[in-house]
């Protein structure tokens, strides 16, 4: 496995004709990024996965300099998990200036959910992703699921800009109890550990009284959001909405669940298919 560092880098080591499958991380990777590096090994060549903390997606007030950098086990990792190029480059590679150039997704969809309570969050992920995308070159880029929003907001900007990438969706990994595994799950004390696999007991029951016929959308969320609330959780959102755009629900439709809440001091994300 080799790891390149910048741009330049890369493009002396591509091979003519040769497909890329990337996995864009921010590192401190786990078990579902590794399932990501897996899905890649099916879909190109050369398997790379980037790993880069980006601070364009973090609020000020955010955990951008507390975020795990972890770059040897990392590495140790991707090596066993069959990843042919670790692409690491440093701030001033990805942002040689200030970033005056951004990537504005739809509010429609990038201003609702995530979008509401971290407003500059995927303006910052759409800025890095194409960046990313125009250093790596990739023929296919994997995502993981567990970011449902993110997954249909990245979606639309390759569609809507007509870059020549598919993009390739990966189930959830989650633990034994539940929880969708997560960087920030090691912020997590043990005790708190036990408590993170309600928010998926929060969307499991949500799911079964959609699937049981009620269609009473608010009071459904609200019951969801006093059962996290009673556990001690603070629920930023539950909703239900459409899988292909997030757009308010109706019968017949195929649909998602879809929560973030702060245990402690952690925000976790999860979501359900229905």
């Amino acid at each position: 496995m080799h790891i390149i560092q910048t741009a330049a880098e890369l493009r002396a080591a591509r091979k003519p004709g040769q497909g890329i499958a990337l996995v864009p991380t921010m590192g401190n990777l786990h078990a579902g990024h590794l399932s990501l590096v897996r899905i890649a090994r099916e879909c190109g060549d050369l398997v790379m996965t980037s790993i880069f903390v980006n601070r364009l997606q973090f609020a000020p007030h955010e955990d951008f300099a507390q975020y795990p950098r972890t770059f040897e086990r990392d590495c140790q990792l991707l090596a066993d998990s069959g990843c042919d190029i670790v692409f690491a480059p440093n701030d001033a590679e990805v942002y040689p200036e200030p970033q005056g150039y951004t990537v504005h997704a739809p509010a429609g969809l990038a201003g609702i959910l995530e979008g509401e309570v971290r407003p500059a969050f995927f303006t910052g992920v759409c800025t890095v992703v194409l960046k990313l995308f125009n250093m790596v070159q990739p023929a296919t880029a994997v995502f993981g699921k567990k970011d449902y929003q993110q997954l249909l907001v990245i979606r639309g900007m390759v569609r809507q800009l007509a870059l020549p990438i598919e993009i390739v969706a990966a189930e959830t990994v989650r633990d034994a109890s539940g929880l969708a595994l997560s960087s920030r799950n090691g912020y997590l004390s043990d005790s708190q550990r036990e408590q993170a696999a309600q928010l998926q007991t929060a969307l499991n029951m949500l799911a079964a009284a959609v699937k049981s016929g009620r269609a009473d959308w608010q009071m459904l969320e609200g019951e969801a959001r006093e059962f996290l609330s009673a556990a001690g959780w603070q629920p930023d959102y539950v909703s239900i909405r459409r899988r292909t755009d997030l757009g308010e629900p109706s019968r017949g439709e195929a649909l998602v669940v879809l929560a973030a809440a702060r245990l402690g001091g952690t925000r976790l994300i999860d979501n359900l298919e229905i």
